[in-house]
């Protein structure tokens, strides 16, 4: 934030983020505004002001750069289970000093470091596997190198062979293409007679095909179609640069590292909390949500232990408000058959009532409303075919209305329409006369005066409907 307040005291402490990739994910999120609200859109327009625009937060990528940072201060780092990461290798460190405090913020997974250091309340000593590594020496690193050395004779063995090996295709390439033509053959050419009437012979223009080389991670690439072209020097510039002596820079040989692992006992002396901030719901608070908002007929109840998945399970079932036709409780790997709507059929429609519909579209689909009864007939295979025949007298039905038009597409028609139409208080206004609303249960309601552009309005909404 860009003030702290100074009874809170945390102005004493500095804050900062050590993670190895700490500037890029700021930096990326910055990158992101089209994605935030309106409101933090137009805090930077008007302000300039970015809302990942740490202004107490310090950027660490090294324990060299934590080490500048002014004590006492609040770190932020990774992992939360304390697996890897700058994490790990800190514990070994702070863990000691009765001043310092590790506060975990999320629940881990059992049989983690993290784990059994918030269980660890009667013995103060832990055991903290340390990696760290180290630049090869001696025997590994000739080893090393010679096993470098050794792929890049066999890979240029296999460059050879694979250039001979082009080198005959574009030779049988070019043979074939000395016999094509791309003119046409006159009939002259032909030293046979043929008592059938032959029709002039038109080939193909040559055509190569170029053999491409791929392996397991795609087309190989050329470095010269990707070639940046320098612009040719001066003649004056080209005898400075002659001129200039050139230093004999040495190959530098990159040295490689291994990972060596150690195993050390911790005195655990400093503070251990556990602050839940991983924004999950508690179980109160699903129970609510489920039998107050959500009401689910059928449930698939996944990603939680045995017991809390068979407690929720039961209180669906027992609750009177929700009335669950079907509770799904799977295990690992189990698979679950969660199919609705199984009584399906498949019907012919009789032509005349395929000719008596009327449709109407919406979106990609064409809709109709129809009356028929069920007539299972024999076709010719002697196997019985459900047919839909159109009733004598069709009775009335109330028009259905499909489709959910937005209000701000509804706007823009009434304009294109020279109707003006402007947003109040999330009610359309048109002309003054007429109010369009959508109320709670989503329903469009229409209200004004009965004039001529009421009812011009109410046809022009009405366009927006497939209605049956």
């Amino acid at each position: 934030s860009s003030g702290i307040n100074a009874e809170s005291g945390l102005s004493a402490y500095s804050l900062a983020l050590l993670n190895h990739v700490g500037y890029n994910v700021v930096d990326f999120a910055k990158n992101m505004l089209e994605w935030m609200s309106d409101t933090v859109t137009k805090q930077f327009e008007e302000q300039r002001s970015y809302p990942f625009h740490f202004k107490h937060l310090n950027l660490c990528h090294s324990l060299q750069e934590l080490e500048k940072i002014p004590s006492p201060y609040v770190l932020l780092t990774s992992m939360a289970d304390l697996s890897c990461g700058f994490a790990r290798n800190l514990l070994a460190v702070s863990a000691e000093s009765k001043e310092n405090c590790i506060i975990v913020t999320q629940r881990t997974k059992p049989d983690t470091l993290a784990s059994r250091l918030l269980s660890n309340t009667i013995n103060n000593t832990i055991d903290i596997t340390i990696g760290k590594r180290v630049p090869l020496e001696g025997k590994e690193l000739e080893d090393h190198f010679a096993s470098i050395a050794k792929k890049q004779q066999e890979s240029e063995k296999m460059e050879v062979v694979e250039e001979g090996e082009e080198t005959d295709e574009e030779q049988e390439d070019d043979q074939v293409l000395v016999q094509r033509h791309d003119v046409p053959i006159p009939e002259e050419t032909h030293s046979k007679k043929s008592f059938f009437k032959q029709h002039k012979v038109y080939p193909m223009f040559p055509f190569h095909e170029e053999k491409l080389k791929w392996d397991e991670y795609g087309e190989f690439i050329k470095h010269e179609h990707f070639r940046i072209e320098e612009e040719p020097m001066k003649e004056e510039e080209m005898e400075t640069e002659k001129a200039k002596p050139v230093p004999a820079v040495p190959a530098a040989r990159e040295i490689p590292t291994k990972c060596v692992t150690s195993r050390i006992k911790t005195q655990v002396n400093c503070k251990v909390k556990f602050i839940d901030f991983e924004g999950r719901s508690d179980g109160e608070s699903i129970k609510r949500i489920l039998a107050a908002v959500l009401k689910p007929r059928q449930m698939v109840i996944v990603h939680g232990t045995p017991d809390s998945s068979r407690h929720l399970a039961e209180f669906c079932r027992d609750s009177k408000d929700m009335g669950v036709s079907q509770i799904f409780v799977p295990g690992i790997g189990e698979t679950v058959d969660a199919t609705s709507e199984r009584h399906i059929y498949q019907v012919k429609l009789k032509d005349a009532l395929v000719t008596a519909a009327k449709f109407s579209r919406a979106n990609d689909a064409e809709l109709a409303w129809i009356d028929a009864v069920i007539d299972v007939q024999l076709n010719a295979e002697k196997e019985e075919v459900a047919m839909l025949e159109p009733l004598t007298n069709k009775p009335s039905h109330v028009p259905v209305f499909i489709n959910e038009p937005r209000l701000s597409n509804l706007r823009q028609t009434l304009i294109k329409s020279g109707i003006q139409a402007e947003f109040n208080g999330g009610v359309l206004v048109c002309n003054n006369k007429v109010a369009i609303r959508r109320n709670a249960s989503g329903t469009i309601q229409i209200e004004g005066t009965v004039c001529d552009d009421y009812y011009k309005i109410r046809s022009l909404l009405y366009s927006m409907y497939a209605i049956i």
